[in-house]
């Protein structure tokens, strides 16, 4: 009987790194004999991705509840097409993004509240939660380090990441209340040093996880 696989999540504000390290991290576990499935949010599956486009799209202007909305459609989506059948096939599903966004950007900057957003999403994904979390952080997620982090990402704005700085700082205030709130599952991890140092953090925290 395949043993049931391990699902990790990489979450944090924008320019940070996340979908670096989703990679590298891969690329790791890989090296150690893992089976390792790469997955996004939005996104993901077929339909997840179709409403990622509408998400995304700057010439769209949904409201706080409807864009919670869209993201818990996309993600029960992505649960039950992707990342469902790949941990139950003993894979491992690292995903670039996961609920704990949605409960910082709509839940936390969009003041639909935590909880309520939390509820919202649990119908669709159930018992498929991640069995670590990891947000990475700029420096000391000062406001100054934010934006640092946001030029770094500079070109590559949607409707989401384009927003206010503070709106941002208010997603990694959320960030960190709910790390404090789950300290078991979700791990702080400082991005602002090299690829390969922010990997090796990653790996080290996963100790408990490796086979």
């Amino acid at each position: 009987m395949t043993s049931r696989g391990k699902f990790i999540s990489l979450e944090g504000g924008e320019g940070v790194g996340k979908s670096t390290q989703v990679k590298a991290l891969a690329a790791a576990l890989r090296s150690r004999g893992l089976d390792v499935i790469e997955t996004r949010e939005p996104g993901g599956s077929e339909g997840a991705e179709k409403i990622r486009e509408l998400l995304l799209d700057p010439n769209e202007d949904w409201s706080t509840s409807t864009e919670a909305l869209l993201f818990a459609a996309a993600r029960a989506e992505h649960v039950e097409k992707t990342i469902k059948p790949a941990l139950e096939a003993g894979q491992w599903v690292l995903s670039d993004r996961f609920l704990d966004s949605s409960l910082a950007y709509q839940g936390g900057a969009g003041h639909l509240g935590i909880e309520r957003v939390r509820e919202l999403n649990l119908f669709g994904v159930g018992d498929c939660l991640p069995d670590r979390t990891f947000v990475l952080l700029f420096g000391q997620g000062s406001k100054d380090a934010l934006e640092r982090a946001r030029t770094r990402d500079k070109g590559n704005d949607d409707r989401i990441g384009g927003r206010s700085m503070d709106f941002h700082y208010q997603v990694h205030i959320a960030f960190q209340l709910i790390a404090a709130e789950e300290p078991d599952r979700v791990k702080l991890v400082d991005a602002s040093g090299t690829e390969e140092q922010v990997t090796n953090i990653l790996l080290r925290s996963l100790g408990d996880l490796l086979p």
